[in-house]
């Protein structure tokens, strides 16, 4: 995990044209996103896929990562941060921002991480800090195989989409939730920090992953 910094960031919805500045407490965030070995250790499950251990997981839920948070917390003798229901939209998990466990990004919490203080669509030249469409050769690959960011993060972009906490725009989209960063399959425009997707949140795909976060 690598201790993040407050500051602020300036999210951007390209659909409607419309941006809103966060502010963002000081967190911690894992180097690179969760892997199939960490995942199975954590659930005692054997995964279908044939990619290696350090490949990072997919084809997890939102409302699998978050139970996997609250699994990894337990064994770690920390505090839950989610607590879980039994919606079939998930509307009714809740997360305490001040509990030690592990948990999701916030939405801003990831952008603001994979900015690293930059200002540009990424940070670094794609094929440098990423796995995508055009250098991937169809599959995800083991993490931190790619340049960091300056604060020492891997694979924020490209690699796998990452789910954060947040919902996308509950008026418009009820449940969906926001995944961040670009895929193995994507294109460059996809692979850029400001790149927002949804979906709803038992949704899993071959491209999809999460990545840990504590709060401080």
């Amino acid at each position: 995990m690598v201790t993040l910094p407050a500051g602020d960031i300036t999210l951007r919805d390209e659909g409607k044209k419309t941006n809103w500045m966060v502010e963002v407490a000081a967190f911690q965030l894992a180097r690179y996103p969760v892997t199939r070995e960490l995942f199975r250790a954590v659930r005692g499950e054997e995964l279908e896929s044939l990619a290696g251990p350090r490949v990072p997981v997919t084809g997890v839920s939102w409302k699998d990562a978050v139970q996997f948070c609250d699994l990894l917390s337990r064994s770690a003798g920390l505090k839950p941060c989610y607590t879980t229901g039994d919606d079939p939209d998930a509307l009714d998990v809740t997360c305490d921002w001040t509990a030690d466990g592990y948990r999701l990004p916030s939405e801003a919490e990831w952008e603001y991480a994979c900015r690293a203080g930059t200002s540009d669509v990424r940070y670094g030249e794609l094929d440098e800090i990423a796995w995508h469409r055009a250098n991937s050769g169809g599959e995800a690959h083991d993490v931190a195989t790619r340049t960091p960011n300056p604060w020492g993060l891997h694979d924020m972009i490209g690699n796998v989409w990452e789910w954060c906490w947040d919902l996308y725009d509950p008026r418009v989209y009820g449940p969906y939730r926001v995944f961040r960063g670009g895929g193995w399959n994507d294109v460059p425009r996809s692979c850029r920090a400001s790149c927002r997707r949804k979906s709803h949140p038992t949704f899993h795909i071959d491209d999809l992953g999460f990545r840990l976060a504590r709060s401080l």
